[in-house]
């Protein structure tokens, strides 16, 4: 990957650690309504985009309740624990080492777009990043509309670009955008199923260093 001097980079599970408090929050609202609680292995099994459908194979009836009832329930369970989630080990290293290196970096996300904001000045790493870049709602239908607005409003070149994720939905935007991408098996789906999308996959940020 000689060519590339831009990364957009994911921000939920491939910069911030915070797959413990998803599935704590699912399992919240699944105990809450006598539904079967996930485990880690079932989560990354079932873990999609739009989130609307991984609800509904979590077991939610949205004939008896509405979708944006349960994403909102969620989204509160989730936002009152964000404060204590950390970024990845490798994080701080990983954005140093690649800006020392010259290369442009922005992040890309399905999180709102305020309390992404809010979440990435918490951990000090905007001065890492020449945009941010989330959504305008709380549920998380994609991000690929964002992602085009992304590389235009930034000059960034599919060539020359490459997407860092650790999801199908990250795999998908990258091949619509026509960039490259790399996806990380330490967030919210497997290294078997982030295999079957044809790109790269390694186990940790520890390894994004021998792909450029």
């Amino acid at each position: 990957m000689k060519t590339i001097q831009n990364l957009i980079w994911d921000f939920n599970g491939t910069l911030l650690n915070d797959l413990d408090l998803c599935l704590n929050s699912i399992n919240s609202l699944l105990a809450k309504r006598n539904l079967i609680r996930l485990d880690k292995q079932e989560y990354h099994n079932i873990f999609t985009f739009p989130i609307k459908d991984y609800y509904s194979k979590a077991g939610f009836n949205f004939e008896q309740e509405s979708f944006e009832e349960v994403a909102i329930e969620f989204i509160d369970l989730f936002l009152s624990g964000l404060p204590k989630v950390q970024l990845h080990s490798e994080v701080i290293p990983s954005l140093d080492y690649f800006q020392q290196k010259g290369f442009r970096q922005i992040i890309l996300s399905a999180m709102h777009q305020e309390e992404l904001r809010r979440t990435v000045e918490l951990h000090q790493i905007e001065k890492y990043f020449d945009g941010i870049f989330g959504i305008d709602d709380h549920y998380a239908n994609g991000k690929t509309g964002v992602a085009i607005h992304a590389m235009q409003q930034c000059g960034f070149g599919a060539d020359s670009t490459c997407l860092l994720g650790d999801t199908l939905h990250d795999a998908e935007v990258a091949r619509q955008l026509g960039t490259e991408c790399i996806l990380i098996a330490d967030g919210h789906q497997s290294a078997q199923r982030l295999a079957s999308s044809g790109f790269r996959v390694i186990d940790s940020l520890s390894e994004i260093y021998t792909c450029f």
